[in-house]
């Protein structure tokens, strides 16, 4: 039997808690709950989960600063839950590296959908008794691209941290090198999800994956910015 995945959900609504916590349950998970940041911190002396959800109107420690610092120290996916129609909650809470968010109040349904996809992309660490030399690797600037182990390395093998969703982009532009793509073919090409108004999640994320890819993210020259139109993965001339 494969082992079942662990989750925290933090949130300080008791009946909510208790209310996903029976779901997910049901479905296959192994479900620990906090009430803040005390509590979660006290859950991850266990160990980190597989993936947390984290609300981000919470009182005293937000789930901003939660996700912060979390991130500062771990890759494990973050599901934020943030207030319905609220751009700037998401916008942050991608630029602090949450792997995906959903709006309350939310289906449990559609939750487990979003749970289900991020653990399916995301990059787990590698065995360090396996090689983790790239093969058939594509080249991103100075860096490989590793599609089948789902890792970004340096030339000496050194391992850059990607969330799932940063991976799943990158492996878009690697299959499709000098096209321009339009964020909507983007958002379907790597997460199979529909754009909404005034969405710029993309544009979030690109920032971030330009840091790690480019030598001068100021003035990129692997992903381009195609003005009006969207973006372009330039390979290295061979």
């Amino acid at each position: 039997m494969p082992a079942r995945h662990r989750l925290v959900i933090v949130d300080d609504e008791p009946e909510l808690r208790a209310m996903v916590a029976e779901y997910l349950g049901r479905h296959g998970y192994d479900v620990g709950t906090a009430a803040g940041g005390g509590e979660l911190d006290a859950c991850l002396a266990d160990g980190m989960p597989d993936l947390l959800i984290l609300d981000v109107n919470m009182p005293g420690e937000d789930g901003f600063a939660i996700a912060r610092r979390i991130r500062a120290r771990s890759d494990v996916p973050i599901v934020m839950l943030t207030a319905a129609d609220d751009v700037v909650d998401r916008v942050v809470g991608l630029e602090l590296g949450a792997d995906d968010y959903i709006t309350k109040p939310f289906d449990l349904r559609e939750l487990r959908a979003r749970i289900q996809a991020v653990l399916r992309r995301h990059v787990r660490a590698p065995d360090p008794r396996q090689p983790t030399k790239p093969v058939n690797a594509v080249q991103i600037g100075d860096l490989w691209l590793d599609v089948n182990a789902r890792t970004l390395s340096d030339e000496h093998g050194e391992e850059l941290e990607l969330t799932a969703m940063e991976f799943d982009l990158l492996v878009a532009f690697a299959h499709n090198p000098n096209r321009v793509l339009s964020r909507e073919r983007l958002l379907h090409l790597a997460h199979n999800r529909d754009t909404e108004p005034f969405d710029r999640s993309i544009d979030v994320r690109i920032a971030r994956i330009r840091r790690k890819v480019e030598r001068d993210s100021a003035k990129p020259q692997i992903i381009k910015t195609m003005r009006g139109a969207g973006y372009m993965f330039v390979p290295p001339k061979t």
